[in-house]
């Protein structure tokens, strides 16, 4: 195992442009550290520099404690599993997972020995004499990193090794991933679009926009204490809501309401970033599970709003029901949720009347109907607050890394 550090790493193509910008990043020893972000910033380029298939134009990588940066990739110890399984169609499962120990001269009983007890960690014991065409999808990405586990590397690189399963199989593979990992206990570093996978297989999270590190940390800080705009949008899903306020006295106006400023979120202003005052215009981040049908709230514990709306679009996921309305406002020119709307390819859909659409996450027993009128409720205790320039959290308390956006 080892530990992995960014120090000022940055990657400069010819042409000028920068994937990785002043990448400073503690992967520690054992971690399941989570590279996360859209296409094009930077994650993918970060986890070849640490497998050695990309130059580091500056700064240090340093990999159990050496400076790496001139070490080629066989020397470096590292095990990779890409996202296409690269498997030998003319080999057995039993000879895919020992071909590099082969190629390594090792001896063949210790091959056997290892690939016997890969096979029996990814449950491939009854798979080992059978060729790649004739496994599931998800058995043949376990036979990949099978061929990764039997070289007991310091650390295992994964870049989107799930993405071309489909979602049933995606979701039975991360806990697949999940458990191998704290089995084995080695460092690993699983670079991903996705952010159910991160939030669901990380011990710690790194979220990367044009090449810099927004933030890091744990899955749950993440989405109760995001840093920006740019953050807040990314983790989620259904993505948080965001509408203009302004600051008066002791509530910030939203378009259905005023929502009082209560004690707790006082306290996230006046011990968050700082910087806000009265009369200020803010963007205020609210996650589509704190609103409730107000028949099912009928006496709520929190500090609130009650508003009615017209529902455009209810879809019922068994559970719980999303629901889709629209409010009254300008649309939120940001450039942080331009680049969300871009990367989810919502750019181009056409606007739904006047203001802006809204998602809420309600309760199976509400009587919401499409179409239909509904009185909801906000908790307002829990909103999230940014500054319209540059879109840093008023409210966050605490992250491991905040630099400022792209």
């Amino acid at each position: 195992m080892a530990e992995i550090q960014f120090s000022g790493v940055w990657k400069r193509y010819p042409d000028g442009f920068e994937a990785v910008k002043d990448m400073n990043l503690d992967i520690r020893d054992g971690e399941f550290m989570i590279l996360v972000g859209p296409s094009g910033c930077g994650k993918s380029t970060a986890l070849r520099m640490i497998a050695g298939l990309e130059d580091i134009t500056e700064g240090e990588l340093i990999i159990g404690g050496e400076v790496v940066n001139d070490l080629p990739p066989k020397e470096r110890d590292i095990a990779m599993v890409f996202q296409n399984y690269a498997l030998y169609p003319h080999m057995t499962v039993r000879d895919n997972m020992g071909f590099a120990l082969k190629l390594a001269k090792t001896d063949k009983n210790e091959i056997q020995t290892k690939v016997t007890e890969a096979a029996k960690i990814l449950d491939l014991e009854p798979h080992l004499e059978r060729k790649p065409a004739n496994l599931s999808g998800g058995q043949r990405q376990r036979v990949a990193m099978g061929r990764a586990i039997v070289r007991d590397p310091k650390a295992f690189l994964m870049d989107e090794p799930l993405s071309n399963l489909d979602a049933k199989l995606r979701v039975q593979m991360r806990t697949e991933v999940s458990r191998i990992q704290q089995r084995l206990g080695t460092t690993m570093v699983y670079v991903t679009h996705d952010q159910t996978e991160a939030m669901t297989l990380g011990d710690r999270v790194a979220v990367m926009r044009a090449g810099i590190i927004q933030q890091v940390d744990t899955p749950a800080n993440l989405y109760e204490e995001p840093v920006n705009l740019f953050v807040a949008g990314f983790i989620g899903s259904p993505s948080m809501n965001f509408l203009p306020g302004r600051l008066e006295g002791d509530s910030v106006k939203l378009p259905f309401g005023d929502a009082k400023l209560g004690d707790s979120l006082r306290r996230r202003l006046e011990q968050g970033s700082g910087g806000h005052k009265a009369g200020m215009d803010v963007i205020v981040g609210v996650r589509p599970e704190n609103f409730e049908d107000a028949s099912i709230e009928t006496s709520p514990q929190f500090d609130h709003v009650k508003f009615k709306t017209k529902l455009d679009v209810v879809e019922s996921m068994g559970s719980e029901f999303y629901v889709y309305f629209n409010v009254a406002g300008e649309q939120i020119g940001a450039s942080e949720l331009a680049e969300l709307a871009k990367d989810a390819g919502m750019e181009d859909l056409p606007s739904h009347g006047e203001g802006q659409q809204v998602v809420a996450r309600l309760d199976a027993g509400s009587g919401a109907r499409a179409g239909g009128e509904i009185e909801l409720v906000l908790d307002t205790s829990s909103l999230h607050l940014f500054d319209p320039d540059g879109g840093r959290s008023l409210t966050a308390l605490h992250a491991e890394a905040a630099p400022a956006s792209a």
